[in-house]
């Protein structure tokens, strides 16, 4: 490529045409135009404030025309002057808006925290109203409870009275007695065949009268025990004994009552009512004795 050389004197003249094409301009319309792209690259003046922000862009147009059209710097600074007061104005409005934004802000946060705090009230209040609703129902139902368990107690306490006055009616009828083993029912010679172990008639309604106190008093037991007079061998009376006692067992066991709930011993003649020196005192010592037991089904033994 060829290179082309120009005279000095063309290059002096074209660079002071360039020079004098350049913008005119002033150092209060540089600051002037920094601050206009300041306030159009702040996003809250741009929202805040469009009106002022166009009235400044206007005022900013008429500076640069006027710098564009080399008119005097006189003039440029004082339309660079109302532009400058035009942007500060927009900046001014967009600070009082946002002022205001926070005033309301504020303020609804402040109402917020009212309606939050009544709110949290009115909880509060509704939850210690059911509270209170749901104690007044856990102390009506520990009243009805306790009504209802004096009522079944009491039932139970007209029953054990109503059991206890049928069992002394039943004893008596039995001619029951109360001794240091507890009670004693005794069944004579007469409930039995003469020198036998079985029951006749009148001893089966006897020992039937027994079945009944015990099928009425559950926890109840008995130990049977059977007794002679001194008359006969010692082997024949233990025997006998025996016999006697294992037959009342036979005959309750007939009647329902559970075998373990009945014991039997047979003594012989170990132990008088009363002394063998006469017929009728040897008659009273042939028997058997039934010890009932107390409500926790013990007996003393001998």
């Amino acid at each position: 490529m060829k290179k082309i050389f120009l005279p000095a004197t063309l290059l002096i003249i074209l660079i002071f045409s360039a020079c004098s094409s350049a913008p005119k301009t002033t150092s209060l319309l540089d600051q002037t135009r920094m601050e206009y792209q300041t306030a159009q690259n702040n996003p809250n003046v741009i929202n805040l404030a469009p009106l002022e922000m166009r009235q400044a862009g206007v005022a900013m147009d008429d500076a640069n025309n006027a710098a564009r059209n080399n008119e005097s710097n006189e003039k440029i600074d004082r339309l660079a002057y109302v532009a400058k007061q035009k942007i500060a104005v927009a900046q001014e409005m967009s600070k009082q808006k946002m002022a205001e934004t926070s005033i309301a802000d504020a303020a609804k946060a402040r109402d917020q925290i009212r309606l939050d705090q009544r709110t949290n009230e009115a909880e509060k209040a509704r939850i210690q109203a059911e509270q209170a609703k749901l104690a007044a129902q856990i102390a009506q139902a520990e009243a009805l409870d306790a009504q209802k368990r004096a009522q079944e107690e009491q039932a139970k306490s007209l029953e054990a009275q109503n059991r206890n006055a049928m069992l002394e009616a039943q004893l008596a009828e039995l001619k029951a007695k109360t001794t240091e083993r507890g009670i004693v029912i005794t069944l004579g010679d007469v409930l039995f065949g003469i020198d036998q172990a079985k029951l006749n008639p009148t001893g089966m309604r006897t020992v039937q009268k027994l079945a009944d106190i015990l099928q009425n008093n559950m926890q109840r037991t008995v130990l049977v025990e059977g007794h002679t007079d001194n008359t006969g061998s010692r082997s024949h009376n233990q025997d006998l004994s025996e016999r006697r006692a294992s037959a009342v067992r036979s005959a309750l066991m007939l009647m329902g009552v559970g075998r373990d709930r009945i014991a039997v011993r047979g003594y012989g003649d170990m132990y008088p009512a009363i002394d063998n020196n006469t017929a009728q005192n040897r008659q009273l010592n042939r028997r058997v004795e039934i010890i009932l037991s107390d409500a926790d089904g013990k007996i003393i033994q001998r």
